[in-house]
């Protein structure tokens, strides 16, 4: 079973002492909270393989991202995310795909999301198309009162006008600027510690399959 107060635990104090010499000095705890996130990763992958059969080959390795951070193009120089964090799609966290994704970070800033972070150009170009062609399920999708009560309503940056070949009074003008499309929340702390935040990211995770998959189907 997932220790995740430990993670969350391990997390506070990196956050204040983020530096080599520290992690160095305590790599112990930083596997041992490594470890727990694994353990959790593997629960909520297992039970996303019993809804989505792309996923059975995927391994919570594969979704996970290391804790150091490229500070190569940075001005902030602190070498280590302060959180972890694992996305999960049919060929692994860096697959052209839409994903299921959640991380942990003390502050109350841990959350569970599901969908495209600023997709490249090809790919958003056919969400585009898929929202132009059929809106209609998309907004089935998102107006769905579990999805609005987990999720409220689709976040991502947008333009300030329609994109290119999109008229200013197109239907779905709203939808059609987005950059990402993104269902997200996030979690206190508290929730997080409970016994009952492995079965509540995996019903997020229920909840937000339909528009992961929407995207699928449009990028594929």
């Amino acid at each position: 079973m997932a220790d995740i107060a430990f993670v969350l635990d391990f997390l506070s104090r990196l956050a204040e002492n983020n530096n080599k010499e520290w992690m160095d000095a305590h790599r112990s705890d930083y596997q041992q909270a490594r470890k727990h996130f694994k353990e959790l990763t593997s629960q909520v992958l297992d039970g996303l393989k019993e809804r989505d059969e792309s996923l059975l080959n995927v391994r919570p390795e594969d979704c996970m991202f290391r804790i150091n951070r490229d500070v190569r193009f940075s001005a902030d120089k602190a070498p280590y995310k302060i959180w972890m964090a694992a996305a999960i799609a049919a060929g692994g966290r860096h697959a052209p795909l839409a994903h299921y994704y959640f991380h942990l970070q003390p502050g109350d800033e841990s959350l569970v999301a599901g969908g495209m972070y600023l997709p490249p150009p090809d790919q958003l170009r056919k969400i585009r198309q898929e929202v132009d062609y059929n809106a209609a399920d998309l907004k089935k999708i998102v107006d769905e009162p579990g999805f609005r009560e987990t999720f409220g309503p689709i976040q991502g940056e947008k333009l300030q006008r329609p994109p290119k070949g999109y008229p200013q009074d197109h239907p779905n003008v709203e939808l059609l600027k987005l950059k990402s499309f993104l269902a997200m929340r996030t979690f206190k702390d508290e929730e997080v510690r409970s016994q009952h935040f492995p079965d509540r990211l995996l019903k997020a995770f229920t909840t937000v399959q339909p528009f992961v998959e929407y995207l699928n189907v449009a990028v594929s």
